[in-house]
């Protein structure tokens, strides 16, 4: 396994660790069997996001140097020795830097360490009490509200618009993921997984179509297949559509990946698609670069601002009805539309005043 410049693991890498562990177990097969075994284990590949599977990775690799330091066997499952590392993950004994994980954090471990576990024949159970009574402990002493990125709002996308460089290819590119992420609401693997058209690379996740009066733009999501709908905005300086169409025509891109790499000291554009990372990391440079949040310490805003922070400013900012937004978001529920919502009138219903009192 190798790890990026970013300090992340590799993905070819991870998508070979998960066919070792579905071929390792499996009985020999007929031979008219093999196409369709084939077949099954890309499926299997692709039934679980490319997050996900660099989460599964990377958790079962934390897992495996806590097991060594330990001097304890990783294999087969065993209750208490997991029941033991959630225990100096809550404590901050798991690791090298003594920082104590989150409780979502460690909620997230043990469902890779449960997955890793089921696909090499040999499940865990999360029942026991070694775990079960040790993780209901955690949460009742270390649980706390989810900490939330902040909004971009309007008037802070228009800022950190100007802080990008108005001619050079990458400045455009940057330009067109802000304003349709943001106007979209778009989760940060769902402006990257675009295509210029439908069916057309394995790895989208979703295409554009550019129409007369705004953009539609379908993706498949955590909840399925999902369509929104961009319209043009009041000035073409702010037209999410309009830096769209900018970005594709001087680009020179009419299809597979949408954004890409931008190449040769900005004046090229390469075939690769941009990863995930590389939106996140864009929206931090452009709201610190633009000053948002200038009331905060610099380590306080670095931590202030990621890719969710465009989906929480469209959330925030738009003045329509909640249910038009829910589904902009793709959300399954108004309360989950509603954490989004940094800035609303919590109190427009006042079920005291309603009440009588």
């Amino acid at each position: 396994m190798t790890m990026t410049g970013d300090g992340e693991v590799d993905l070819p890498d991870i998508l070979d660790i998960m066919r070792d562990m579905a071929e390792a177990p499996s009985p020999a097969l007929p031979a008219h069997l093999e196409r369709l075994a084939d077949r099954a284990r890309d499926y299997a590949d692709a039934a679980s996001s490319a997050n996900t599977r660099r989460a599964y990775a990377s958790d079962w690799k934390h897992f495996e140097a806590w097991c060594r330091r330990q001097n304890l066997n990783p294999l087969p499952p065993d209750p208490q020795i997991v029941g033991l590392y959630i225990t100096a993950c809550a404590s901050g004994a798991a690791a090298a830097d003594r920082r104590p994980n989150t409780v979502a954090t460690i909620e997230r471990r043990l469902s890779s360490l449960t997955w890793n576990y089921a696909q090499r024949g040999q499940p865990l159970d999360r029942k026991d009490r070694h775990i079960a009574t040790v993780l209901a402990g955690i949460r009742n002493t270390h649980g706390r509200p989810p900490l939330q990125k902040e909004a971009v709002l309007p008037e802070d996308v228009i800022a950190m618009l100007e802080t990008l460089d108005r001619a050079g290819l990458r400045g455009l590119r940057d330009r067109a993921m802000l304003l349709l992420g943001f106007a979209g609401g778009l989760r940060r693997s769902e402006i990257v997984g675009l295509d210029a058209g439908r069916d057309q690379t394995e790895d989208g996740r979703g295409w554009i179509e550019i129409l007369d009066k705004g953009l539609l733009v379908t993706l498949r999501g955590k909840a399925g297949w999902r369509e929104v709908e961009i319209g043009r905005g009041s000035s073409d300086a702010t037209c999410p559509v309009v830096a769209l169409q900018t970005w594709l025509k001087l680009a020179k891109i009419g299809h597979g990946p949408v954004f890409r790499r931008v190449t040769g000291q900005g004046k090229d554009v390469g075939p690769d698609r941009l990863t995930d990372q590389q939106v996140a990391r864009l929206v931090k440079r452009a709201a610190l670069a633009a000053g948002v949040r200038g009331d905060l310490s610099e380590g306080e805003r670095e931590e202030k601002f990621a890719g969710h922070s465009l989906r929480a400013g469209l959330a925030s900012s738009a003045e329509v009805d909640e249910r038009y937004v829910q589904k902009q978001l793709g959300h399954a529920s108004a309360e989950m539309t509603r954490r989004y919502q940094r800035r609303r009138d919590r109190f427009r219903v006042n079920l005291t005043k309603a009440s009588g009192l």
